[in-house]
């Protein structure tokens, strides 16, 4: 069955531009193009899409004003389509938080004379087209939970996390719970790299540890939140002198399809941890399409360290977590509300 996808644009170059990318996919037809709010508003009504990308600088309502009526009113899959100037970079990183499931850069739809396309559009619109919207905020009820193992109660000295679809938004809660003097924590989140630096500013903005980007031979530190900074290099993490951890970003080939890679991530954490540290360490996989994390989790596990993955109900893909359970990888299932709780008091929050 055929996407059907509604662009929103005031501009008639770009609605032009993003219509004739997505023409020539086989599984993907535009329903029709909105130059504004209002216009769009009444196209949803009428055409109910399946996805629809949305400009984020608009006459009249601007886009992320026109996001929250969406998500509050008839939660649809939205891809942004921002400039990579710091203003829209900004919005796009709050229009993430606020529900978005993806974002294009129009720079990447500009492409040079003989330029090929590199299929990013098409890929961000299926990967949208898979997501569901609960009818509901998930609850904070009992989900399918693993107790942890004896010895994997205390709080953790190092956190991994990592996330793709919907993983913004759900880093947002689930940093909203961290305390200020949280163990070191390292994010692989999948997002073209223009958008990481904002993306690390707004969650600084809002949660109580410090939130960067990383740099390679960064010490980690308590009270840290460490994001991947780009798509060009894997962040990994490595030894320190005789108990110390830092930061290491390595420009190789993508792992799992992606770079920065989740998988590569977690592995290196796992290799970089003596035996009698390996149950200080704590790897969440949160929501995400495709399996990025499931093996790098496995290997967290197989040393001992604590992992956690996001329940189905809680997740808008549930991809990235399900590979890990299948895998065995994850010890505990969580839905989202509960993770900081589970990590920060873990011997309460197990009791029945």
């Amino acid at each position: 069955m055929s996407i059907r996808v509604l662009i929103v644009d005031d501009s008639p170059l770009m609605r032009a531009l993003l219509q004739h990318r997505l023409a020539r996919e086989a599984d993907i037809t535009v329903i029709g193009t909105a130059a504004d709010a209002a216009e769009a508003r009444q196209m949803i009504k009428a055409l109910d899409p399946d996805v629809v990308t949305l400009d984020i600088e608009m006459p009249g309502m601007d886009g992320l004003s026109f996001l929250e009526k969406i998500m509050q009113l008839r939660p649809t899959p939205v891809i942004l389509v921002s400039g990579a100037t710091e203003a829209g970079a900004s919005a796009t990183a709050r229009g993430l938080q606020l529900g978005a499931v993806g974002c294009i850069a129009k720079s990447q739809l500009r492409m040079k004379p003989g330029e090929a396309d590199d299929g990013a559009l098409p890929a961000m619109v299926r990967e949208a087209a898979r997501v569901r919207f609960a009818c509901a905020p998930p609850r904070a009820a009992p989900a399918a939970s693993v107790t942890p193992a004896a010895g994997q109660t205390a709080v953790p000295e190092i956190i991994v996390i990592g996330a793709s679809t919907g993983g913004v938004e759900a880093l947002h809660t689930l940093l909203s719970d961290f305390p200020e003097d949280c163990p070191p924590t390292l994010i692989v989140q999948h997002i073209n790299g223009c958008f990481a630096a904002a993306i690390a500013q707004s969650f600084d903005r809002a949660v109580r540890p410090r939130v960067m980007l990383a740099t390679s031979d960064m010490p980690l530190e308590r009270g840290m939140v460490v994001l991947a900074p780009g798509s060009d290099r894997h962040l990994q993490v490595a030894a320190a002198g005789a108990r110390g951890l830092r930061c290491v970003l390595r420009e190789s080939d993508p792992v799992s399809g992606h770079r920065p890679s989740v998988d590569r991530l977690f592995a290196s954490l796992a290799a970089s941890l003596p035996p009698a540290r390996a149950h200080l360490a704590l790897g969440v996989l949160l929501t995400g399409m495709g399996q990025d994390g499931a093996q790098g989790m496995a290997q967290l596990a197989s040393i001992g360290a604590r992992t956690i993955a996001q329940d189905q109900a809680s997740c808008v893909v549930y991809g990235m977590p399900r590979a890990a359970i299948e895998l065995g990888a994850a010890r505990e299932v969580l839905p989202l509300p509960r993770i900081a709780a589970a990590i920060f008091a873990p011997a309460r929050s197990c009791q029945p």
